[in-house]
């Protein structure tokens, strides 16, 4: 099955096809950076993330370009409220959002462009726009006309008239139509400047993202997304005036992140509903958030609890001691002769997960559907670690590693799971537990509970807790 997409432009799934083969164009629009971002910018985030991390994994060369805007109204008057400049302010927050998607395991965008770094390029733009006719200056403002756009709306699925009924639009009676927006602003006092033909002034918002996504990645790209606000008028925007400066289509495929609600409201700053990243992996690991940013389909609205963040990191564990067993009890080596019954329904769980999981991302980047995959397989390999421990043939060994390095690189698709590295010393203490693990369940099997319950507290008095479930023993190190 090959990849579709979903494309916001046309309203219906499509087969993906690059403009070149092999390679594959992606701006997705970032941070404005006036304050830390909350979890539901990072839905969008980690969502185009794992786009990314599916289209390398399909062997693809992805150039994935997610910018910086560190010059907007916003900045400006938050520095205003602290009292210092606004440079100072997206310097702060630039560092901090960087930061806070390390932290989430978010991969670094092979560029990440700032505003403030294009200025030159954005004017060199506007300059093109009022040569041919599609924007116009007013007392140092720079407006782009939509009407000179025909296809103005195609995104947002609008006419001119149904936009301008439905959106606020600044009063402003210099303009020659009220939805005309702006692509230069004026300087006024106390604000950051630069100089331009039209005076010292600085960029509106729209033109930034279409300077920095055509520099780095050409004038057509493959996919531009962002969150499902965007639609309009950003991207609506970015539209008319790139495709109106060079004549040619300016994305391929649109794609947009569903919001994360609140207490059945949209999470946002202007909400109060929201909780920061930062503060988020305070209380849960990065690959719990990331697992439950991931499932739901990415166009569905997903609500946040704190109740569905602890299921997930309990998820998170249930994959994490999966796999540690599938690496302790997996053996290189591979398969000979005819398969025990259940080593075979092993390896037929396997293969399903193999076909299962990218027929989901294949279908619009299902990454519920995908995750399910990898759970349905999880209780599997569980079940058959826990009835098979203790008499493992090579065969069931070669599986288990098979199956360990299948997962490793399917989680890793989704950021959901990371191989902890261990020193020489930690391995050993890993090793040993492992071997007490495996007494005590031999003394179980004799119903020899005495001693069973004596390993289990002396473990206990040493931080290290048993957890006995259906599917074999579990270990993990108290927190």
């Amino acid at each position: 099955m090959s990849l579709r997409i979903y494309n916001t432009l046309t309203r219906r799934k499509e087969e993906f096809r690059p403009l070149e083969e092999g390679k594959v164009r992606i701006y997705c629009c970032g941070p404005t950076v006036y304050d830390y971002f909350h979890i539901g910018n990072a839905r969008t985030f980690v969502f185009f993330d794992v786009v990314r991390r599916y289209l390398e994994f399909k062997g693809y060369d992805v150039r994935y370009v997610q910018n910086i805007t560190d010059i907007d109204d916003k900045i400006i008057n938050r520095a205003h409220e602290m009292g210092i400049s606004p440079k100072e302010v997206a310097d702060r927050f630039t560092q901090a959002y960087l930061e806070d998607s390390r932290s989430l395991l978010i991969k670094p965008p092979t560029v990440n462009p700032k505003a403030t770094e294009h200025i030159p390029d954005m004017i060199e733009l506007i300059k093109r726009l009022i040569d041919k006719g599609a924007a116009y200056v007013v007392d140092g403002d720079v407006y782009f006309d939509v009407r000179s756009f025909p296809e103005y709306g195609k995104l947002s699925g609008r006419s001119l008239d149904d936009l301008l009924a439905g959106a606020r639009v600044e009063v402003d009676e210099r303009k020659r139509h009220p939805e005309d927006f702006a692509l230069w602003k004026s300087a006024k006092p106390g604000e950051p400047w630069w100089e331009s033909p039209w005076g010292r002034g600085r960029p509106g918002w729209h033109i930034e993202c279409s300077v920095m996504a055509m520099k780095h990645l050409g004038e057509t790209i493959d996919i531009h997304g962002g969150g499902i606000d965007l639609i309009f008028p950003h991207h609506e925007n970015e539209i008319a005036q790139s495709e109106t400066a060079t004549g040619k289509p300016f994305a391929r495929y649109w794609m947009h992140v569903a919001f994360l609600r609140a207490g059945g409201r949209r999470m946002g700053k202007s909400e109060g509903n929201f909780i920061f990243v930062r503060d988020a992996l305070k209380r849960f690991k990065p690959e719990a958030i990331r697992l439950f940013l991931l499932s739901a389909h990415y166009r569905s609205p997903l609500d946040y609890t704190e109740e569905r963040l602890a299921e997930a990191e309990g998820a998170v564990s249930r994959l994490r001691n999966c796999l540690l067993n599938l690496k302790r009890f997996g053996a290189e080596g591979k398969v000979k002769g005819e398969l025990a019954e259940e080593e075979r329904k092993l390896a037929d769980a396997l293969e399903e997960l193999k076909g299962k999981f990218e027929e989901e991302m294949d279908d619009d980047f299902n990454t519920a559907g995908a995750i399910g995959a990898i759970f349905d397989f999880v209780s599997h390999a569980n079940k058959f670690i826990a009835e098979n421990q203790g008499r493992f043939t090579d065969n069931a060994r070669a599986l288990m590693r098979e199956a360990y390095e299948t997962l490793l690189k399917l989680t890793d698709v989704l950021g959901i799971y990371r191989e902890e590295r261990r020193s020489g010393d930690e391995e050993l203490i890993s090793k040993l537990i492992d071997l007490i693990v495996e007494i005590r369940h031999e003394a179980r099997q004799r119903k020899d509970w005495a001693t069973a319950d004596k390993i289990r507290d002396r473990l206990a008095q040493l931080g290290i807790k048993l957890q006995d479930t259906r599917e074999g023993t579990i270990w993990r190190f108290e927190d």
